[in-house]
């Protein structure tokens, strides 16, 4: 009789399926908690921006609010001035919705006045890159629409929910 080595076919096939039940169970989780991720990056830039905002309108009182993310931002080496302010991440001052990528699977906008402005960011793809929607406006509130995948406009904004800390 000859001694075997090695694993049978059916020993090989129970590994292969308690490896595919703990994969079932972790790749959801592990989506999930990208999102979040993901949300969390949303608001924190928003806060950045908004932070921007309020900088950009001391720095440059007779311009006002900047009119769009790209005078926020600017490249390398940067020098501060109305028309690249510095103040923000190049690659989320250029996001530039709807030819931008994004980022964190986000993209961001920014509309802003003498008087006024909004930044918002909405995920790329609802329900897989993110839930909500986070919008801020001169007050420097963040807030959030869930299951919205598109800007909700100045008096939308203005009428959500804050974000809690």
């Amino acid at each position: 009789m000859r001694k075997q080595k090695g694993f049978s076919l059916i020993e090989l096939l129970i590994v292969v399926a308690i490896i595919l039940i703990i994969a079932a169970i972790a790749i959801p989780n592990l989506l999930r908690a990208r999102m979040a991720a993901n949300e969390s990056s949303a608001a924190s830039a928003i806060r950045t921006i908004s932070t921007a905002e309020v900088a950009y309108y001391t720095a440059y009182p007779a311009t006002g609010y900047a009119v769009t993310l790209n005078l926020l931002g600017g490249a390398q080496p940067c020098v501060a001035s109305a028309a690249q302010a510095c103040l923000i991440d190049n690659v989320l001052a250029l996001d530039g919705f709807p030819a931008g990528t994004g980022k964190n699977g986000y993209h961001y906008a920014n509309t802003g006045t003498n008087a006024t402005y909004e930044a918002a960011a909405w995920p790329i793809t609802l329900n897989s890159t993110g839930t909500r929607s986070f919008c801020s406006v001169e007050d420097a509130v963040v807030r959030f629409n869930p299951g919205v995948a598109a800007d909700p406009g100045y008096a939308g904004c203005q009428a959500l929910q804050a974000l809690s800390n």
